[in-house]
């Protein structure tokens, strides 16, 4: 019993030094929990306590030896990403438990530009970092252990692999594009880190680059590494809006390796355009199901059939789903905002900005969280306040009984037709159409994205989103009703909005259309068409910036500010209209002169006002602007008309 014992006991330390010496990887924290938390100094003795860096998105703890190659062999792989790109929000804190003389040393020759603890508090035993070395655990949001990898050599190229996953995750391409070099460095034949590089290129638009890389993959002797550049095939043929291609090469996927999602998603896709709704959401649910595949494709699984459970009211669903997805990818900020948008159509509106804060906090710059916060937040002060709800309340009854009586709040005509009117302008109804759009709510986005921009530039008052919204809630209209051009006219009329905005947004394979019309309420005709076609990449941004000049531009073309003086005094001169009407400071008007008019056939003839002076704007009431004479041809007078000058 005894010699058994010894056996045993010996058998057991000669796996241990085999694992040591062969550097393999041996995981021994558990993932998705909270990782252990600690306090202790650095090497120049300051304090570092990981519980203040919950608001980072990615902290790499990197357990090392200074005297050991394969520590060193990571940890220069570790210094060098991290002096490129220090501020990338990856923070790496090397903890060693190496004599602090060595450690010294080490540090002069390396320079490591991170933190190195010297662990006298037992964190590395609290890791499970003791034994083998190196240990690296990733760490993701709400400090909750992402990874965890122990040895060197192989293990190493692993490390990098995922850590340039995560990276990718986080929408910092370049950074992951690098990490990925450095692994595929380190074995040219590693099919993952060179699938990797090619979704980094298509997401860069480097599209033939991309196919050639996934062609090269799908080439493989190795099947597992066939259906990886198949897979990726597929991705490009949908950026490109090649759906047949999409469609067969998913096809044969299937049939290659079932337990994939990929194939399951495009043909959802395809089916949902087709208006097959209730086919396409059996394909995303057995997407959803498959346990096999690549992170990013089990993601999009639980992201769209979430999105499609969400279209038909199966809120509990749908947000178990996006849990799992951010389960999947904690840096999944679509998968949030899509919850947020669960709870706002159950009008819980501090659950909905509780989701988009979370999102934020992974991405500060996210548009789409951005927008749709605020929004919830002006709801959830609405709410608040008794008096504006009341308020608000009372005047969307107002304007329901005006609609049903087919009246108008559109300004009486009267003898002053010249003077410019406010520019109000609304948008009524901007629907979505074609396939399933990857985030919920993007026509609201874009409606209020583009009403926030105009509101800010001062030429344009836009009607508040939430106005309108109760104003249809309470007129009990949906999408049928406001497909028809005279329902949308009759509620730009009692808005007393002088444009009407209204359009469709067009879910394509591999891209978004944009198809927004500027309605004129007075004369009822079409002010400006706007068609935009986005590619399944862009910045939302951007592109609601470039919109908004676009609008900007075509209202000063087409509704120049208009109005008269009212005072002359030596060179300042006093006009009618402020910032009510859109007036702002720098914006020139040319005075006119009526001319006098010809009588040709037996016809009267009115020719266009004569420009006789420029003056520019330098103070703004908000019913009375000033302004200094610029230029002058001859003398003009109180009640002379002014327009504004537009720059061709």
């Amino acid at each position: 019993m005894k010699l058994l014992s010894r056996i045993f006991l010996l058998s057991i330390f000669i796996l241990l030094c085999s694992l040591i010496a062969g550097n393999v990887c041996l995981a021994v924290v558990e993932l998705n929990k909270a990782a252990p938390l600690f306090q202790e100094k650095d090497s120049e003795g300051n304090l570092y306590d990981l519980s203040a860096l919950k608001t980072k998105s990615m902290i790499i703890l990197y357990f090392f030896d200074v005297e050991s190659g394969p520590s060193q062999e990571m940890f220069l792989n570790l210094v060098g990403l991290s002096k490129k790109y220090d501020e990338s929000d990856m923070t790496v804190l090397g903890i060693t438990r190496s004599d602090p003389r060595k450690v010294a040393q080490f540090i002069q020759k390396t320079g490591p530009g991170f933190p190195i603890i010297i662990d006298s508090s037992d964190i590395s035993r609290a890791y499970q970092a003791t034994m083998i070395l190196p240990t690296v655990c990733i760490i993701g949001p709400d400090l909750k252990v992402l990874d965890y990898f122990q040895g060197g050599g192989k293990t190493t190229e692993m490390m990098l692999v995922r850590l340039a996953e995560r990276t990718l995750q986080r929408n910092q391409t370049v950074l992951a594009k690098d990490i990925t070099e450095e692994a595929i460095k380190q074995n040219p034949e590693n099919a993952n880190a060179k699938n990797i590089a090619a979704i980094i290129e298509l997401k860069q638009g480097n599209v033939d680059q991309a196919l050639a890389d996934f062609d090269n993959l799908s080439k493989s002797p190795e099947k597992n590494t066939q259906v990886l550049g198949d897979e990726g095939k597929i991705a490009v043929h949908v950026h490109k809006g090649e759906t047949e291609k999409a469609l067969e090469l998913a096809r044969q996927v299937k049939e290659k390796a079932p337990e994939r999602p990929l194939p399951y998603i495009v043909e959802g896709d395809e089916l949902y355009r087709q208006n097959r709704k209730d086919e396409a959401g059996k394909e995303w649910e057995k997407a959803a199901q498959k346990k096999d595949g690549e992170l990013i494709h089990k993601v999009q699984a639980y992201d769209q059939f979430g999105r499609f459970l969400a279209s038909v009211g199966e809120y509990d669903h749908a947000r178990r789903l996006y849990d799992l997805s951010v389960e999947t990818d904690p840096y999944n900020i679509v998968a949030m905002s899509n919850k947020g948008v669960t709870y706002e159509k159950e009008d819980n509106w501090e659950m909905a900005f509780d989701a988009y804060q979370k999102a934020l906090s992974i991405n500060s710059m996210d548009t789409f969280s951005m927008v749709l916060a605020q929004r919830a937040q002006e709801m959830i002060n609405l709410q608040k306040d008794a008096q504006k709800k009341e308020r608000v309340d009372r005047l969307v009854k107002e304007l329901a009984e005006r609609f049903r009586k087919q009246e108008s709040t559109r300004f009486k005509k009267d003898e002053d037709t010249w003077t410019s009117r406010p520019m109000i302008l609304s948008f009524v109804d901007i629907q979505e159409q074609g396939g399933l759009a990857e985030r919920d709510g993007l026509s609201t986005v874009i409606a209020t994205g583009i009403s926030s921009h105009l509101n800010d530039s001062g030429r344009v008052q836009v009607v508040e989103r939430l106005l309108i919204e109760r104003l249809l809630e309470e007129l009990n209209l949906g999408s049928s009703e406001l497909a028809d051009p005279e329902t949308t006219l009759r509620l730009g009329q009692i808005l007393a909005a002088k444009l009407l905005g209204t359009g469709t947004v067009f879910i394509l394979p591999g891209a978004t259309l944009l198809n927004l019309r500027l309605i004129d309420t007075e004369t009822t005709a079409i002010a400006q068409v706007f068609s935009e076609k986005y590619p399944s990449m862009f910045s939302l941004e951007q592109e609601l910036d470039r919109l908004n000049r676009q609008i900007l531009n075509t209202i000063e073309k087409k509704y120049p500010l208009r109005g008269f003086i009212v005072q002359v005094d030596d060179n300042q001169v006093m006009i009618n209209i402020g910032s009510k009407q859109g007036v702002l400071p720098g914006i020139s008007f040319e005075v006119l002169e009526e001319q006098k008019p010809i009588k040709y056939k037996g016809r009267m003839l009115q020719p266009e006002p004569l420009p006789v002076a420029t003056i520019e704007i330098k103070r703004v009431d908000q019913d009375f602007s000033f302004a200094t004479i610029l230029s002058q041809d001859r003398s003009f007078k109180v009640d002379s008309k002014v327009q504004e000058k537009i720059d061709n």
